[in-house]
């Protein structure tokens, strides 16, 4: 039953909200915010009734105690007429809450924290939340076995959120649908440094104590927000005849093996440019950890971050997600295949591109063997994975690129490129559906039939009969 039911009268549940949390309030009238956005596979992430426009999070991180201190300001606009409304937050201590600058009730039910404003907040009012936080984050391990959320490494720690971890470390809207720009502040001991998302804003040292503050700009859903503290090899420069400011941070456990593929950065980025188009975001770079404190690769916004040194295919794949992913981000969790699948066909490309195998090679082979290589291959269809412990397996990565082959082979190379191309600047910094990908390729190339791809290879069970 929803927290929201009216099970009780108004009254009740006011005086119940002040219980827990010590505020007072009035009473308001109106429609709370919906609990969760009914996600095929999270249906409990992202809340009803807002939508957030700017997240600026002000944080400190004890690593000794592995204490965090946070403040949390949250600035959105009303999309109806709210009495409450509610932010996604796994664990941690909520000390207060305020809206529009006065104390506001607030309850924690699960991953919810429900607050409720002294004034009801009109339909398109802007509305400016501030939460303040503490305690120690939680590492979430998700249906499929791996570990997000807040990761404890050997010097620090590394805050990975895809699909759901990013309410391990700051409360918000926590669905990929809606996007916001950043600034972090990160304060930590001296000796240590905090790289997240976006650029260097500043940095200064006080007290024994080292404060870097990152700025986002580009709209970024909060799976990619990232946070790394610890001891890392930090080297800045440009790429590009545009100059784009590149910013890398690698533990130095690391280092000797990275040096290698990240000296592939510059040529890399030119070929992802030349192939899908302007880069959408205004710096990259990337975040190397140690093996041990990590297990995978994650396409967090401009800076990707890699478990130990990664090589090229994995380089070229996160790298790709900057414009799959990242900038055209998807609607909901089932709609993944469209990360997926075109980061994996990047791999393909590239490879075709130097010197390796084709990408008609490396269809064929899957195609002929692939359960041999991947025993799931043909489990479920990459648009529709059966559940969301597989929302990560090899049918949304492998299969999915078959898909964007299949695609390249029906249009061929010269319309399929425009397609591309065409597809991530008409949907740059915002959210697509699986179905807005279908309207967009059947509009741009009217004269061919993709039923039959839509059919067996995006939505089919089972192996499709060749083409």
């Amino acid at each position: 039953m929803s927290r929201h039911a009216p099970v009780v009268p108004a009254l009740l549940l006011t005086l119940a909200l002040s219980a827990c949390t010590g505020g007072g309030g009035g009473g308001v009238e109106g429609t709370p915010g919906g609990a969760g956005l009914r996600d095929p596979y999270f249906p409990k992430a992202g809340n009803g009734g807002y939508d957030v426009s700017h997240y600026a999070l002000t944080l400190a991180y004890d690593p000794g105690a592995r204490r965090l201190t946070g403040r949390a300001e949250i600035t959105a606009r009303a999309t109806q007429d709210l009495s409450a409304f509610d932010l996604d937050l796994k664990g941690l201590t909520v000390e207060d809450v305020t809206v529009q600058g006065a104390g506001a009730l607030f309850s924690r039910a699960g991953q919810e924290l429900t607050v409720r404003p002294r004034d009801e907040i009109p339909r398109g009012k802007t509305l400016r939340v501030v939460v303040r936080y503490s305690g120690t984050p939680e590492t979430i391990v998700d249906a499929d076995g791996s570990k997000e959320g807040w990761l404890y490494t050997k010097d620090g720690a590394l805050a990975l959120g895809e699909p759901v971890g990013s309410m391990a470390w700051f409360p918000g809207n926590h669905h990929p649908s809606d996007k916001a720009s950043y600034d972090i502040t990160v304060t930590v001991p001296k000796g240590l440094t905090a790289v997240s998302n976006g650029e260097p804003a500043s940095r200064s040292t006080r007290d024994g104590h080292t404060t870097f503050h990152w700025h986002t700009a580009e709209p970024m859903a909060s799976y990619l927000a990232t946070l790394a503290i610890g001891r890392y090899d930090v080297r800045t420069g440009t790429v590009g005849e545009d100059r784009l400011p590149v910013y890398t941070a690698v533990d130095p456990v690391s280092a000797q093996d990275s040096r290698a593929v990240l000296a592939k950065l510059p040529e890399v980025m030119d070929w992802l440019r030349l192939n899908f188009g302007p880069y959408p975001f205004s710096s990259t770079g990337v975040i190397v950890e140690r093996e041990e404190d990590s297990t995978y690769a994650l396409e967090t916004q401009n800076r990707p971050v890699f478990p130990g040194a990664p090589d090229t295919p994995t380089f070229v794949h996160e790298l790709a997600h900057q414009w799959f992913g990242d900038s055209v981000t998807p609607k909901t969790w089932r709609d993944m295949w469209l990360n997926e699948g075109f980061a994996t066909y990047a791999e393909w490309l590239y490879a075709e591109d130097h010197g390796g195998q084709s990408a008609q090679e490396r269809f064929e082979e899957l195609y002929d063997h692939g359960e041999e290589e991947f025993e799931d291959l043909w489990d479920f269809p990459p648009g529709k994975p059966s559940s969301a412990a597989v929302i990560s397996a090899d049918p949304v990565y492998q299969r999915g690129a078959m898909v964007v082959h299949r695609i390249r082979q029906t249009v061929g190379d010269d319309a399929f490129y425009d397609l591309v191309q065409g597809w991530a600047a008409a949907r740059r910094h915002s959210n697509a559906s699986t179905a807005d990908f279908i309207a967009y390729v059947e509009e741009q190339a009217p004269d061919k039939d993709f039923s039959g791809i839509w059919r067996d290879w995006l939505y089919g069970d089972g192996r499709p009969d060749h083409p």
